[in-house]
């Protein structure tokens, strides 16, 4: 059976990945139209419906489906205009008005009467950020609003217990073009917030056609849209006849034909695939196999730069042994971070050396949290403080992790062996599948487990929203989907809510690194590192910047049939 999935799979590519020659057409500029992009994402999906969409992979799919009010350039992630064509705010921070770009239509699809897509309008707008509002088993996404968009609380709490709701006061369609959204209080990350996945925006006959099936049906504004779809297999994406958007010559988007994504789990096989021209990009590379970086002379374009991410450890700080900062902070200085990233990970990473917030953002002021350091002595000193001297009478630890990720599994093992033999604690590591071992940490049925995150918009509140207490379920028997670890700590949220509503910037800077040195004094999670974002583009790809999200805008990129000649 494995040898002939692998045969099926090595014709799949051969037949259909093999990049399509471009039309013969070209835009101002030199710009080519046509071609199929294809890339292949190693997580298995668990829908692309915005609301519930939390995954990095999903997410770079989605991005080429749905729009929001704004996007990110992904050049330097700063704001720009998207399904607003512009914006103003009060003096008071707090109403934004937008004005909507108009001839927008949305994606022809089965959920609307006649089965054509029809105009967007601001009533999109107020639906869709409703529904953002409003329980759902769907949406995993009111943190977004919560607290901050007035009367976001009290649609969420009528919903929550089965009414109707009475609407968000604060959002409303003025006109057909125009939406007006009221804050509760200044929030100068609002802007950057309505760029997150949870705000694009979707028309609301697609819950009501579809119910549950939106997970997978995806419909929405943008460049690309749905043509097929076999789960685990293959997803496509075609163009958008009716696109709206123009790039700065005024050529329509998107260039593309279409977009090809398989979902082949093997990262060697992967990058094989890339290696034969079968795939357009491919990000992280096997951690085995980063020397192809070096040994490569065929002209690939790598691409790199810091990624604004962080990978740490989890604590379920509600049972024993967990429940003792001493010993979370023994298993802390336990770890050798510089290590993991140099024999490890082969320097495709940064230490983690001070907390969870990634290095380079601007008046940050970093050396006011504490440092994460490796001291096995100390370590052993702490423990035995809390009654276990060479990890007497310590329970197992059982660590699990996911194996889908850049070195995951391999960290893992060196984090074990450094835990027994700088603690004397038995460790057992489990490797679960992704969709296994996330469903675990979300109930709180893991004791120490491994997670990531790539911000959603670039500032540090966005690493630290991962720790807000008001974001964790009241009923322990539920999943908690932001804050995982179900930290909660009244000081920490006190300068995190504080920071949200602090326009001037060095003081929001300081009460936010304020929350994150309470989160490091009680030693929540263990940060490990920061990746190093890798990804290498066929030589024919044009205008796919990286950015340190890994945020992908797919509709201004086209294929120069000059660097396919000899290839």
């Amino acid at each position: 059976m494995r040898v002939f999935v692998v045969l099926c799979l090595s014709v799949l590519f051969a037949t259909c990945s093999t990049p399509e020659r471009t039309r013969d057409r070209e835009g101002a500029g030199g710009k080519h139209y046509g071609g199929v992009f294809n890339a292949n994402e190693t997580e298995e999906l668990r829908g692309l419906f915005p609301l519930g969409l939390e995954q990095a992979a999903a997410h770079r799919i989605a991005a080429q489906v749905y729009e929001g009010l704004v996007r990110f350039d992904q050049n330097d992630l700063s704001l720009q205009p998207s399904l607003a064509a512009s914006w103003t705010i009060d003096p008071t921070g707090t109403v934004y008005t937008f004005t909507l770009q108009q001839g927008v239509r949305f994606h022809d699809d089965t959920c609307f009467a006649d089965g054509a897509g029809r105009a967007f309008t601001a009533q999109d707008v107020v639906e869709s950020f409703t529904a953002l509002c409003s329980f759902s088993e769907m949406n995993q996404m009111f943190w977004l609003f919560q607290d901050r968009v007035l009367g976001a609380n009290t649609q969420y709490a009528a919903t929550a217990k089965g009414e109707a709701g009475p609407g968000v006061k604060g959002i409303e369609a003025i006109d057909p073009f125009t939406v007006r959204i009221t804050l509760t209080a200044p929030w100068p990350s609002f802007l950057q917030v309505l760029a997150h996945q949870g705000c694009w925006i979707f028309p609301k006959e697609l819950v009501a056609h579809h119910g549950a099936e939106a997970l997978w049906h995806p419909v929405g504004t943008g460049p690309f849209r749905l043509k097929s779809w076999t789960k685990g297999e293959v997803l496509v994406l075609e163009r958008n006849p009716v696109y709206w958007g123009k790039d700065e010559l005024g050529n329509p988007y998107p260039f593309l034909d279409a977009m090809r994504y398989t979902f082949i789990k093997d990262k060697n096989q992967e990058l094989d695939e890339f290696a034969k021209g079968h795939l357009s990009v491919i990000y992280e590379l096997p951690v085995e196999r980063t020397d192809f970086l070096k040994t490569s002379s065929t002209g690939f374009q790598v691409q790199t730069i810091p990624g604004l991410t962080i990978q740490f450890y989890g604590f379920n700080m509600r049972q024993p042994p967990f429940d003792d900062v001493r010993v979370r902070r023994a298993f802390s200085m336990s770890i050798d971070r510089q290590v993991i990233v140099d024999s490890v990970l082969n320097g495709l990473a940064v230490a983690a050396s001070r907390g969870v917030v990634a290095p380079g953002f601007d008046t940050y002021p970093y050396d006011t949290i504490p440092p994460t350091t490796y001291d096995p002595d100390g370590a052993r000193e702490l423990l035995a403080e809390a009654g276990h001297p060479g990890g007497k009478g310590l329970p197992t630890a059982y660590l699990q992790v996911n194996n889908d990720g850049f070195g995951y599994v391999r960290v893992a093992g060196i984090v074990q062996s450094m835990l027994e033999r700088n603690l004397g604690v038995r460790v057992i590591t489990s490797v679960l599948p992704a969709e296994q071992h996330y469903e675990r940490v979300r109930m709180g049925r893991a004791q120490f487990w491994r997670e990531g995150w790539i911000v959603d918009h670039p500032d540090p509140e966005n690493f630290l929203a991962l720790f807000y207490g008001k974001s964790v379920p009241v009923d322990t028997a539920t999943p908690s989907y932001l804050n995982s670890t179900r930290y909660r700590n009244a000081r920490f949220d006190s300068l995190y809510a504080a920071a949200l509503s602090t326009a001037d910037r060095p003081v929001r800077m300081a009460l936010l690194a304020g929350a994150e040195k309470q989160l490091m004094d009680d030693m929540a999670v263990v940060p490990l590192y920061h990746e190093r974002s890798v990804r290498l583009l066929q030589p024919w790809v044009r205008d796919l910047p990286i950015n340190g999200m890994e945020y992908r805008d797919l509709r201004g990129v086209w294929f120069d049939p000059a660097a396919r000649k000899g290839q």
